[in-house]
């Protein structure tokens, strides 16, 4: 490394404080053992191209771009990117996860990205974890097995430790704090570290994770299997809407105001009987075969006695299981596209798989003793994690067609239960939020700040996730309840607040108090059912 003279020629280095620092060309040179540094450039502020990602250039503010590969194995090609704000840091790092079976660096989609990390002034960086592909392409793990690692849990890791040396080369000094936000893939990916890496980083926000990912995907099988296999057991499309609107009148007024949101489906008894068809068959009713495939979809997978493998989905969300659980054509399907790789290539290793040959009592075990170790991030043991000091932030939707949220519980009340009551007062939250889909979308209100950059951008840790945490790691003051919005137009402030509504920290839920606008999440309490 060769130090800059003057603090003037340091590309903007306003964090350093007065301290040696590296040029952004410098860190070309910076040594990373097991990695290097391909390139590394000064961007100016303006539009920015980037390479695939996006359709179109966003605009950012000027940054030192550096990219890098990082080789821990002979058959490891771990791309990333560290985005270094060139002035106005905030002078902590972000972590960057990553969707489905990644396969790119996020630099601005639904996950965050590195744009919207680097526009609230965090040093961030994003990793491809190992490969380049379509997030729901796995062909790259057949005969991989390094590259399977490299994905399950290695290259998040990797990618955190030399991001940390690039900071401290580039400003001079570390960064305080260290974060990592994100969901689904993202947020397994957010639990492996807390659970493998507890010093990675002082906080983490793991939204709608996708944890047990063997389990998820015997789920997802469990489901093709229930819908698939008799084509009279096909729900189409067009019957979800009746399918909701069912659930909905059994169970959305249970919260005190009627809504169209579903607050606890875990409380809610929908028997889908009551849509049995009296006549010729349509939209607004289901076959008895129907009922039969909805219900085992609700259930979950079990073996031949009984056993519960895996949560099921719960009602009230259904219009959010097109191109998941419902589709038109088997390739519009999500969770065959997923299980069919995911298993196929990733966990069985044959190009071949075909899921109608998947028996839950025996396949689901073997899926376990296979990768459970590399994929799943199911461990409750957070011990390490908050001798660290770690804060952690669990979210999931209630309406969440991909990813049982009941599963993101279930966690928690290991996790909890092993931290013990301190513990977990110290270490753990989590808040589940009615009514969201997937990540975000859906009925509910689904903006809250838990990535940075995206809708709110207020920094009132009331109504921002990501600042809840911030303040709670570094302030010692834990987060309570969080406000969430719900824009005219999603992820549009700009569009006006549809309602907003609070989420509380569970197992508490929110209750309309019977008085004032229903929109208005000031009328609500977070209370024990």
């Amino acid at each position: 490394m060769r130090a800059v003279a003057a603090v003037v020629l340091a590309f903007g280095l306003a964090g350093c404080r007065g301290r040696p620092a590296t040029s952004c060309a410098d860190l070309k040179s910076l040594s990373l053992g097991d990695a290097t540094i391909a390139q590394a450039q000064s961007v100016a502020a303006g539009p920015f191209a980037v390479p695939a990602a996006l359709t179109q250039s966003i605009t950012l503010p000027a940054f030192c771009r550096v990219q890098g590969v990082i080789a821990p194995t002979k058959d490891s090609h771990i791309e990333f990117e560290v985005w270094l704000p060139a002035t106005s840091w905030n002078r902590r790092y972000q972590g960057v996860g990553n969707g489905a079976f990644a396969g790119a660096i996020e630099y601005g989609g639904d996950l965050g990205g590195l744009a919207s990390a680097l526009r609230s002034g965090y040093a961030a960086a994003s990793t491809d974890t190992g490969h380049r592909g379509d997030g729901i392409d796995a062909r790259w793990a057949l005969g991989h097995p390094e590259k399977v690692i490299d994905y399950g849990y290695r290259a998040v890791h990797e990618t955190a430790e030399k991001a940390k040396i690039i900071i401290r080369a580039f400003y001079g000094e570390p960064a305080t704090h260290a974060y990592f936000s994100s969901c689904s893939n993202g947020g397994r990916q957010a639990l492996m570290e807390a659970q493998r890496y507890p010093a990675d980083y002082d906080g983490i926000i793991a939204g709608a994770p996708a944890a047990n990912f063997t389990r998820i995907l015997t789920g997802f099988t469990w489901d093709l299997l229930a819908t698939t296999i008799d084509p009279a057991s096909r729900i189409a499309p067009e019957k979800l809407a009746a399918i909701e609107a069912a659930a909905l009148k059994a169970c959305d007024a249970r919260d005190g105001a009627k809504d169209g949101i579903i607050d606890d489906p875990n409380t809610c008894l929908f028997h889908p009987s009551v849509l049995l068809c009296n006549g010729p068959e349509s939209d607004s009713c289901l076959t008895a075969p129907q009922i039969a495939a909805l219900e085992k979809i609700y259930s979950g997978p079990r073996t031949m006695n009984g056993e519960q493998l895996y949560p099921g989905l719960p009602p009230g969300g259904e219009s959010g299981w097109a191109g998941w659980a419902s589709s038109a054509t088997l390739d519009q399907n999500a969770q065959y596209l997923l299980a069919t790789h995911g298993l196929g290539n990733i966990i069985f290793q044959n190009a071949a798989f075909d899921y109608k040959s998947f028996n839950i009592d025996r396949d689901a075990k073997t899926a376990d003793d296979l990768a459970g170790r590399t994929l799943n991030a199911i461990d409750p043991d957070l011990s390490a994690f908050q001798k660290h000091g770690g804060k952690l932030i669990l979210y999931h939707g209630w309406s969440d067609p991909a990813l049982p949220p009941t599963a993101t519980i279930d966690y928690y009340r290991g996790a909890t239960a092993k931290l013990g009551t301190k513990g977990a007062e110290e270490t753990i939250r989590l808040y589940m939020v009615p009514g969201m889909e997937h990540c975000g979308d859906g009925p509910g209100a689904d903006n809250f700040g838990a990535t940075p950059g995206m809708a709110p951008a207020e920094p009132d840790p009331s109504r921002n996730m990501t600042a809840a945490l911030e303040r709670w790691v570094e302030r010692g003051i834990a987060p309570s309840a969080i406000v969430a919005t719900k824009y005219n137009t999603p992820d549009n402030p700009s569009s006006g607040v549809k309602f907003t509504r609070p989420l509380c920290p569970y197992p508490q839920v929110a209750r309309y108090n019977g008085a004032g606008s229903e929109n208005d999440a000031a009328n609500f309490a977070c209370v024990v059912p």
